[in-house]
């Protein structure tokens, strides 16, 4: 298999360390995205990719694990969006384009003053585009741990978010606490983000998010199982950038590799296209104007 894996590509550290945080990465992504896209909330996750960049680049600033700047601000701004939102769509989207302003402006600041005042190599690149390569082992567990709480908060609050995404005037009327579970899964949305920012970078990193689950979605007509499609959907192009990533180090004669979010993001990109050929839409069952469903979309608390 010398022709698919290059020398050295088994024992490399940074490639174990981006395997381990690409793929708990892509999971979580995978499992809040298919909720992101089933309650319309893509451009809240476009914005909060902003707010991680000023976060990120904060951090940077700060001379902090840009990790907990991309989680830590994330956190801040979907809070603020649902503070300032209610739950009519026009007043949500006018809060997201509000949050999406001032953290531009904040990013936009605080870049330039990583690049000026720091003189920090390279920073603007890892910010918005990602390497993951450089991560260091010592952020593994942090990663963990902040997947843990973004997974457990959807499931804590899974059969009421589905509920709701579905229905809010149904869920509000069998007693569901809409605005609560609507905020619980803003902040688990600004987790995920957070950690996709990390390995693919902050401006892409709702292809990570988004990419995965739109394409489950295609595949399949629940939601529980998009979740795991999406997931896997997920890992697989993650471990797949990061393979040829590593490989075109040796493709051509500048010794360079190629930036690992470029392979993550066509790859995904090219399985949600192959996801609406109709030769699988055949074979799965499922049309793209299929609403998902679930088993037994009853109350929480039946």
């Amino acid at each position: 298999m010398h022709w698919v894996f290059e020398p050295g590509f088994f024992s490399s550290q940074p490639v174990h360390v981006a395997v381990v945080v690409g793929g708990v990465v892509a999971v979580v992504s995978g499992v809040v995205g298919v909720f992101t896209v089933v309650r319309g909330q893509s451009f809240a996750g476009h914005t909060l990719t902003d707010v991680s960049t000023a976060g990120g680049s904060g951090a940077f600033l700060l001379g902090l694990n840009p990790l907990l700047g991309f989680v830590g601000i994330g956190v801040v701004g979907a809070g603020t969006m649902d503070l300032i939102g209610v739950q009519r769509v026009r007043g949500r989207d006018l809060a997201t384009g509000i949050v999406l302003g001032a953290a531009t402006g904040l990013a936009a600041l605080f870049l330039y003053l990583d690049t000026t005042e720091r003189a920090t190599t390279g920073a603007t690149q890892q910010i918005l585009f990602g390497d993951i390569f450089i991560v260091d082992p010592s952020t593994i567990p942090v990663v963990v741990i902040f997947s843990v709480i973004a997974l457990g908060a959807v499931a804590a609050i899974y059969r009421p978010l589905l509920l709701s995404s579905m229905s809010s005037d149904i869920a509000a009327a069998q007693g569901v606490p809409v605005r609560l579970v609507g905020l619980l899964f803003m902040l688990a949305l600004a987790v995920s983000v957070g950690l996709s920012s990390l390995a693919i970078g902050s401006i892409l990193s709702t292809a990570l998010l988004i990419g995965p689950a739109a394409t489950a979605l295609r595949l399949t007509r629940r939601v529980g199982s998009a979740m795991v499609v999406a997931s896997v959907i997920g890992v697989g192009a993650t471990w797949l950038g990061v393979l040829l990533a590593y490989d075109s180090f040796y493709w051509g004669s500048s010794q360079q590799s190629l930036p690992v979010s470029f392979f993550i993001v066509m790859v995904t990109f090219a399985l949600y296209l192959a996801s609406g050929l109709p030769v699988v839409q055949t074979v799965t069952g499922r049309r793209a104007s299929d609403r998902p469903t679930e088993e037994e979309p009853r109350s929480p608390h039946s």
